[in-house]
């Protein structure tokens, strides 16, 4: 597990662990649309077509919801067109958003990344309208995606974010970056660990470095080593990096988690917490583009706690070898 348990997330955390939880039928609508919705979904869509967003790219729209029962087609429309590449299956997307919440006759604001500062990578299995919605679209684009629930989180809505069981959703997200699902740093390693440390060998492409425990105890402090120094800009607290990782626990010596083998880049903000302390520690000043060894005793990992889940003791050293591909 990378994130930290104890402190309570974010609103906008929450509704990004939400969206890409994937729940919900399939889209009864294919493809992303153009500049409009397409003709079959605006003959069903009702009083969703009426839905509208202004405002400039990378800024908070104002959105319009009409005090009126939401239609039962999913409908989509590019509001400002991108230049960039378009999003694939095998990429994951940097973008901000606001969602809503449409019940009946009335709407309220979910949450918005905007008022946050920090994005959110949208990667692995999306909500079936919102994958109708935004692959196909090019980055630089405003997509607006109105959702029904069978299109949204189906007939059990979700309760932790506000949503219920008959609610029709609304989007409007603003294109920022993809990224290919098998990212990492390029380069040569100038170092690989060895001797006390854990030995870190880069895999071949888009499978990610292996990493050899030594038959010797765990180092009692932190160690941050840099096996790739990459060259773009530093990493710097309250960030939102785009990583890839591996995470082997030095008792078992074996892979308690991994982004590579989910083929899912992972996202986080930096120095604030929201993951665990060695992460904080050993990540800020990095530069964008490195591969990174971290050995994190049990006071910087999960404490004394640790993670059932992930089969941590509170005893537990993790070694973690991670590759920066973003910060922003």
């Amino acid at each position: 597990m990378r994130r930290r348990r104890a402190a309570a997330l974010a609103t906008t955390a929450l509704l990004a662990v939400a969206v890409l939880a994937g729940c919900g039928s399939s889209s009864s609508t294919s493809g992303a649309s153009s500049s409009s919705a397409s003709s079959s979904a605006s003959a069903s869509a009702g009083t969703s077509s009426s839905v509208t967003a202004t405002g400039a790219f990378g800024k908070a729209p104002t959105v319009t919801i009409p005090d009126a029962t939401a239609g039962s087609a999913l409908y989509t429309k590019t509001l400002i067109q991108g230049t960039g590449a378009k999003l694939t299956t095998t990429q994951s997307l940097l973008g901000d958003f606001v969602l809503y919440d449409w019940s009946g006759k009335t709407h309220k604001l979910l949450g918005s990344t905007y008022t946050e500062g920090v994005p959110t990578l949208f990667t692995g299995t999306l909500l079936p309208g919102l994958e109708t919605a935004l692959m196909g679209q090019k980055v630089g684009s405003r997509v607006l995606a109105v959702i029904p629930p069978k299109d949204a989180f189906g007939t059990t809505g979700n309760s932790t974010i506000g949503v219920g069981a008959n609610d029709t959703v609304v989007f409007v997200i603003d294109m920022l970056k993809t990224f290919a699902n098998t990212v990492g740093v390029t380069g040569t390693q100038t170092s690989d660990g060895g001797g006390a440390l854990p030995t870190v060998k880069a895999g071949a492409a888009g499978k990610g470095p292996t990493i050899t425990i030594p038959n010797t105890a765990a180092p009692k402090t932190l160690v941050v080593k840099t096996l790739l120094k990459g060259t773009g800009p530093v990493v710097k607290k309250g960030q939102y990096i785009v990583v890839q990782y591996t995470g082997v626990n030095w008792r078992t010596k074996k892979v308690f988690d991994s982004s590579w083998s989910r083929s899912e880049p992972w996202a986080t903000e930096i120095g604030e917490g929201q993951v665990i302390p060695g992460w904080d520690t050993g990540l800020v000043g990095q530069t964008v583009g490195s591969r990174v060894l971290l050995v994190i005793p049990p006071k910087d990992g999960y404490g004394t706690a640790g993670s059932s889940s992930a089969g941590i003791k509170g005893t537990d050293t993790l070694v973690f070898a991670i590759d920066i591909i973003d910060a922003s």
